[in-house]
């Protein structure tokens, strides 16, 4: 029998050459504002699922750069608990929303939209602050 244990997902963070970072308006529940990103597939590696997700819902090519923070707090997702591995990326392009992306456009870090699902906003504050000091977010409790 195999354990019951949290989805496992990934999302980019994916700045723009204007220093814009790039947000998808959500298709389906919840509704808002969000960083690419979604479950990893059986037999895919952490950094093919973000290159993929980040393609569909944003149609830009990533370059994925590093490992910014994991994701771990129950019910930061409504529809169940996941781990998400956030990764800082980088791409050029106009992005264009398709899949689970309604919408897809650039934002100003320190213009957001109001309107941010998840525990997002919370994770471009603590990107904002890494980019200013140099200082990634501690463990999580």
């Amino acid at each position: 029998m195999r354990p019951v244990t949290p989805q496992l997902t990934v999302d980019a963070i994916i700045e723009l050459p204007d220093g814009k970072i790039v947000l998808i308006a959500r298709k389906y529940p919840p509704a808002g504002w969000a960083i690419p990103g979604g479950f990893v597939d059986p037999g895919e590696s952490l950094a093919e699922a973000v290159r993929r997700e980040a393609l569909e819902e944003t149609s830009l090519e990533i370059e994925v750069l590093e490992l910014f923070h994991i994701y771990s707090v129950p019910w930061r997702d409504p529809r169940g608990d996941t781990v998400s591995a956030v990764y800082y990326c980088r791409a050029q392009g106009s992005p264009m929303g398709g899949d689970d992306a309604a919408r897809a456009e650039a934002f100003s870090l320190d213009s957001l939209p109001a309107d941010i699902a998840f525990d997002h906003r919370r994770i471009l504050q603590q990107f904002r602050e890494w980019r200013k000091t140099g200082v990634k977010p501690s463990v999580e409790e």
